[in-house]
């Protein structure tokens, strides 16, 4: 069974420099795009390209800087194959976007990021929205915390409104480090 997948005698060495090339390739790829840093939750991921820029600087004065990261907000947590399928999926959306040049000047979630954020609004703050309370204390509470949704109130938390590449030009945000090494700048210098 396995030989009929492998090629003829004449043809192994220009099979093996062809896989060899693409899977060189692929890695290489990985390594410049930073691949193994979206497995982890660390906000200054999301600037590796700057196109989140305006994001990340908005959240880092916001409240939510001390208590919720990115993926706290932007990613279902109701198990850990969902987790990692919707980052993965979103997250090739983005690259294609961004490797394309077709990333708008102000960005806006789509609806499966509007869902799954809405979800994380209420798990995070499920005391506020069931809150007896406030039930009895402010005017139609039920109605404002069922049938909206939390940033229609909360427009400004955590991004604020304006989110386009010109609203925060001098942000401070992490920028990425180069994926060039150190030996080739060396010699790049040099010569």
């Amino acid at each position: 069974m396995i030989k009929k997948l492998l090629p003829p005698q004449k043809w192994k060495f220009p099979v093996l420099m062809i896989t060899s090339i693409f899977v060189g390739l692929i890695a290489f790829t990985f390594y410049v795009s930073k691949a193994h840093s979206y497995l982890s939750d660390r906000p200054e991921t999301c600037t590796n390209c700057h196109i989140m820029a305006p994001q990340y600087a908005t959240w880092t004065h916001s409240s939510h800087r001390e208590v919720a990261h990115c993926n706290d907000c932007h990613v279902p947590h109701n198990n850990f194959l969902n987790k990692y399928y919707f980052k993965a999926k979103d997250g090739l959306r983005h690259a294609t976007m961004f490797t394309l040049r077709k990333e708008p000047q102000v960005i806006f979630i789509h609806e499966a990021g509007r869902n799954v954020v809405q979800n994380n609004c209420i798990r995070c703050h499920s005391q506020q929205v069931t809150d007896p309370k406030l039930a009895s204390s402010v005017q139609a509470h039920v109605h404002h915390t069922q049938d909206r949704i939390c940033w229609e109130c909360h427009r400004e938390v955590p991004h604020g409104r304006v989110n386009s590449l010109s609203s925060v030009p001098n942000a401070q945000v992490p920028l990425p480090e180069s994926p060039v090494p150190a030996w080739i700048k060396e010699y790049i210098k040099n010569n």
